[in-house]
């Protein structure tokens, strides 16, 4: 049955949750605080670096993994299909990525091994860096995959155009203030919006909106300060040491980042972090020492425990749902959250087991 669903929240993860319900047959409408797709906004969808990948895998749950390793093998169809459907490019390219010790050896290469995961022992694949002194070999993944945050959500936001999906921007919800079924959401110009379902998507800002009604949804912004490069010989392919990663572009750009700030909701740079960035960039990779930074940004990640996120219908108010909290990875898991919300939904039954992202409350 069609039904009309509004999604609270205009990131990567909000849009490839309307994807999966237009693919549905339902008609959609995202309202988002300010611009789908913009560079300007603070949220992370655009500013992350876009690797398909969750960096160190054997750190995390199972659950988690589920959720990474469903979206890594799900991209290229999906951004291939993006750029079919809208002429648009996504960046996708296959990059590789290459962990630099120190690194918990043994956990990386059974976890590569208990999930069919390709893998290399080396001392270098890259002229470009420094060489390897450290006792311990690198660990180099062929098959790591990037997608470009800011052309892909501009090829995704094109998507939903074409797909008669409604954009409400520049709109703000008010805060739910009880427990009670909803089918109306106010805005905070008393505007009414109606819809048969809400989901909502809405990243560091979800706990904000939903504090009276989920006390215990534990999100919070985690700022990220990026750089970026434009060196003479660019990387072949991702670098990660010591929680930092280098990810070249196809056009010649190189990421350098990122930080984990716990500042709240401010979304400033500053001097301070910039020098940290490039002393580690240039440590990696001693050519970028007296290059220009060509921009220099940040971005807030919705920050959760164990980096856990919630994709739930809510227990006690019926019609609302919540897919957010995915704090570093919400590009990586899109894909797997989209479609396990979509099924919740549906009320059929989910592809993976979704206890571990249910919602609690008292």
């Amino acid at each position: 049955m069609s039904e009309h669903i509004v999604i609270v929240g205009g990131g990567i993860v909000g849009c490839m949750t309307a994807m999966a319900l237009v693919d549905r047959g339902h008609r959609v409408t995202i309202v988002e605080r300010n611009q789908i797709a913009s560079q300007t906004s603070g949220e992370s969808s655009w500013a992350g670096g876009g690797i398909v990948f969750p960096l160190l895998p054997w750190m995390y749950s199972e659950p988690v993994n589920q959720l990474t390793s469903y979206g890594a093998k799900s991209y290229q169809q999906i951004c291939e299909r993006l750029e079919r459907e809208t002429g648009l490019p996504t960046g996708f390219i296959n990059s590789g990525f290459l962990l630099l010790p120190p690194y918990d050896q043994t956990a990386a290469i059974q976890w590569c091994e208990a999930h069919n995961q390709s893998y290399e022992m080396v001392d270098s694949v890259d002229a470009q860096l420094v060489a390897n002194h450290h006792s311990q070999l690198s660990l180099w993944i062929p098959d790591v995959c990037q997608a470009r945050p800011p052309f892909f959500m501009r090829a995704l936001r094109q998507w939903l155009e074409q797909n008669n999906v409604t954009l409400l921007e520049q709109t703000e919800l008010s805060p739910l203030d009880e427990i009670k079924p909803i089918n109306t959401w106010k805005t905070l110009d008393g505007l009414e919006i109606k819809a048969d379902k809400f989901v909502v998507t809405s990243g560091a800002w979800s706990f904000h909106l939903l504090k009276s009604v989920a006390d215990k949804l534990n999100i919070k912004p985690m700022r990220g300060q990026i750089l970026l490069y434009q060196p003479a010989e660019n990387l072949k392919q991702i670098v990660y040491k010591d929680g930092f990663y280098m990810i070249p572009r196809a056009d010649g750009q190189l990421l350098a980042g990122s930080t984990l700030e716990d500042v709240g909701f401010d979304t400033s740079v500053t001097e301070e972090v910039k020098a940290e960035l490039a002393k580690k960039a240039e440590a990696i990779m001693p050519a970028l020492k007296g290059l220009p930074i060509i921009k220099h940004w940040s971005g807030l990640r919705p920050g959760t425990p164990e980096n856990l996120p919630t994709i739930s219908a809510h227990p006690r108010i019926k019609n609302l749902y919540l897919n957010t909290g995915h704090f570093r990875y919400g590009l990586t898991m899109a894909p797997a959250s989209a479609r396990l919300v979509t099924e919740l939904m549906a009320d059929e039954k989910p592809f993976i087991d979704a206890s571990p992202f249910a919602l609690a409350i008292d």
